[in-house]
Formats: structure tokens, C-alpha cells, sequence
């Protein structure tokens, strides 16, 4: 991830717009064979410093009219971020300029070469210095700054698949760049609404959902330049959720983003159809086998009108959040949800116990493995209890008794 200082935008107050820097085919094709020489610099790096490393990509760019000097300590910041560096946490390179100084602070000044008014010469007293210590002085050379972190050395690079995926890195992190100073981002979503709701959870971003219409959600992020504290923690959180966004399908995104001029601010529009790839993959379309084998038993046809629906619904209670694995929708209105206990841990059923308990009022079915089962107490009777698989005759059972009146869910708040 990029630092703040490291972002480039173009700025239209007239259309209130900002538009981070990004590289495409069309204008920057040249910037492929770019790409592949940095990523052979690391890729040979081993043993070279960090500082080595970055003026070996700076010379990539030496007769390069078209490149800002942020962009490429930009580059260098996303090479860096997936390579190794051997530190010093133990302090030895303190503890050893210590001992280097003081053997030598009785020789100064040192000279290349001995006169009668400076007798002591730099390569004698290098020698000296490194008889004493027992080690090389080319050793002791490398190892006397090596806390300092220019002079951190490659242990290992891990790096990017190739070229393109270094520039679509660069895309990415440039927009995510701009989230930094994000006074709100909306979303609107369909298609992996679940998704999207699980990775804002896990970046504990500060959220409202608001239901559009059946598999269509509406989501408002408070952004860092809205919050009070620990803005700098909260921004680098906003931004690292982007990459599971565009991740993800059928999703568009309008953020205010304000500018170091104080009380202006600009809009910052992505969709999932601009182009931008994340090193993340695209979301499983299912949690589990279990869920896979009955999607495909079920199949896209209707049965005893029914229609099955992936994770259609939110169910939001407070700050409590729950998204079952399958929502049914008949012709007559009747809408049951399907929450199905595959693998399970104690405290994993603990959980899902006290989340079914908040949602108890809507009509859920559980469907629940043998040896979950018997750990669960006080299963309700209409609960499908799968030994080997989930058989769609079970559920229309199960459906066909369910003789609520007609209604669809409530609207998330």
C-alpha cells in the first residue's frame, strides 16, 4: 500500500471530480518493458540494500520523459511490500559501531595515505581494527549500518506474477491512495453484497445498510476524514478494502473525498467496470461443498413454485449482521430463508446459536449435519438434519409446511 505522500491525482474543481493517476495499454505500453526490468532487479536483488535496490529502479527511468519522481518511489513502495529485508532487531549493528569508534577514535584523523602530519592511514587501521575483532573488514563494513533502513539488505522477494499484475498493483494502490482522505463512501451492490458486507466487517469499517429491493443493497461508509480519531489507522482500513471491492461483481462506488484545500471537496467514482484488477480473488461462490451439491440439485428451474436464491437476503438487528446461505421466494409472496451447520466448531455453534436467537422472529429453516446435531440443544422440529447429503425433497417438505402469510422480509434499517 501506498503512503499519502507517495499518491498523484489530477484534481477538476469544475466537474468536482478527482482522477488518480493510472497507467492504461493505450498511453503506457511502454511502461510493460518498465515493469519487467524492476521486477528482474529484485528478482536478482538477494544480498543487494534497499538503497541499491531503489536507485537500480530509479535507472530504469533515466530516459523515461513520462515519469514523475512519486511514481517511481510509488513503484519502489509496492516492490518493497512484498519483500523480505533482513533487520537488525537485535541491536547488533549498534553495539558495533560502538566498538568500531572506539578502536578507532585514537587514530584520527585518518588518511588514504600517510604524510608527517597524518600518520595514521584509514586502510591500516581498517586492518587493525578488524584483527581485532576477528572478522573480515568487509564484513564489519556491511554490518555497520545495518539497522539503518537504506542499508537493509534482500533476503527474499516474493514479488508479482509479472509485469501486468505490478501495474495493476500500482492502479489499485493509487486509488486506494486517495480513500486516505475520504470523508464517506457509498456502495451499491448485488451480485456479492455478501462479500462485500464480509470484508467492510473485517476492516471494522463504520457502516449503514440499506435495503434497495431484493438482492440489491445499499452501503454508507463513514471515511477517515469524518472520524475524530485515529484518522491515519481508520484510512489505511478504507483503503484496504478496496481491493476485496473490485474483487467482487456487480458493485459501483461514489466516494467524497476532500481535498488539502480545506472545505473543498471532489467525487471519486469506480464500478466494477473500469478496469481495475485486485491481486485478491474473485469470492467463492460457495461457503462449502454442501452448499455447492445442493445449489446444483436444485438447479435454476422453479419447484412447486419456488425459486432458489444465494444468499439473497441481510438480516441486520442493531449492530448484528447475518446473511443466510439461501433464501426461497414462492409465487404467492412466502419467503423462507435456509441457514445451513456444516463445519463446525464449539464456538462456532456458540455463535451461530445466539445470531439464530436475534433472527428467531424471521422464518429460517436449519439444515444441520448429524454430529452438529447432537452437540445443538433444542433444535426446532422442522430442522433438517443431513447424514450424507442435503436432498431437495427434504426442503420442500420442510417448505410446503410453512404456511406463514404472504410477505416479504423487512427492510434492513
Amino acid at each position: 500500500m501506498l503512503t499519502r505522500e507517495l499518491a498523484i491525482a489530477e484534481y477538476d474543481f469544475l466537474s468536482g471530480r478527482i482522477v488518480p493517476d493510472r497507467l492504461t495499454r493505450r498511453q503506457h505500453a511502454r511502461y510493460l518493458d518498465h515493469a519487467e526490468r524492476m521486477l528482474r532487479i529484485y528478482r536478482q536483488g538477494t544480498g543487494r540494500t534497499r538503497g541499491e535496490l531503489h536507485r537500480a529502479v530509479w535507472s530504469v527511468f533515466a530516459d523515461e520523459p513520462d515519469c514523475p519522481a512519486r511514481r517511481i518511489d510509488a513503484f519502489c513502495k509496492l516492490l518493497d511490500d512484498v519483500s523480505t529485508y533482513q533487520r537488525d532487531r537485535a541491536g547488533r549493528a549498534a553495539a558495533l559501531r560502538r566498538r568500531v569508534f572506539r578502536l578507532a577514535a585514537g587514530q584520527h584523523p585518518l588518511v588514504r595515505r600517510a604524510d608527517r602530519l597524518f600518520e595514521h592511514e584509514e586502510a591500516q587501521v581498517k586492518a587493525r581494527i578488524a584483527a581485532e575483532l576477528g572478522r573480515p573488514w568487509e564484513e564489519i563494513d556491511r554490518d555497520l549500518f545495518a539497522d539503518v533502513i537504506e542499508f537493509h539488505r534482500l533476503v527474499s522477494f516474493e514479488g508479482y506474477s509479472d509485469a501486468v499484475a505490478l501495474l495493476a498493483r500500482y492502479n489499485v494502490a493509487q486509488v486506494q491512495a486517495a480513500l486516505f482522505d475520504a470523508v464517506s463512501m457509498t456502495v451499491w451492490a448485488t451480485d456479492d453484497f455478501k462479500t462485500i458486507l464480509r470484508y467492510a466487517k473485517l476492516a471494522r469499517l463504520m457502516h449503514t445498510i440499506v435495503r434497495l429491493g431484493p438482492e440489491h443493497y445499499q452501503f454508507r461508509f463513514d471515511g477517515p476524514a469524518s472520524v475524530l480519531r485515529q484518522t491515519r489507522r481508520y484510512g489505511v482500513a478504507m483503503a484496504r478494502f478496496l481491493p476485496a471491492l473490485i474483487a467482487c461483481r456487480g458493485w459501483r462506488m461514489h466516494a467524497v473525498i476532500q481535498t488539502r484545500r480545506r472545505g473543498w471537496t471532489v467525487a471519486l467514482d469506480l464500478s466494477d467496470e473500469d478496469g481495475l484488477h485486485s491481486h485478491l480473488p474473485p469470492p467463492e461462490a460457495f461457503d462449502s461443498q454442501l452448499e455447492d451439491d445442493f445449489a446444483r440439485k436444485w438447479g435454476p428451474e422453479k419447484r412447486q413454485g419456488w425459486t432458489l436464491v444465494r444468499e439473497g437476503e441481510i438480516l441486520h438487528q442493531g449492530q448484528k449482521v447475518f446473511v443466510p446461505d439461501f433464501v426461497f421466494r414462492h409465487d404467492d409472496g412466502r419467503t423462507v430463508l435456509l441457514e445451513i451447520v456444516g463445519f463446525w466448531t464449539p464456538e462456532y455453534l456458540d455463535a451461530k446459536l445466539k445470531t439464530l436467537e436475534a433472527f428467531r422472529d424471521r422464518p429460517i429453516l436449519l439444515a444441520v449435519t448429524q454430529p452438529a446435531a447432537k452437540t445443538l440443544p433444542n433444535l426446532p422440529p422442522e430442522t433438517i438434519v443431513i447424514r450424507t447429503a442435503l436432498h431437495v425433497k427434504d426442503v420442500l417438505e420442510r417448505l410446503e409446511g410453512n404456511r406463514k402469510p404472504p410477505g416479504e422480509l423487512p427492510p434492513v434499517p
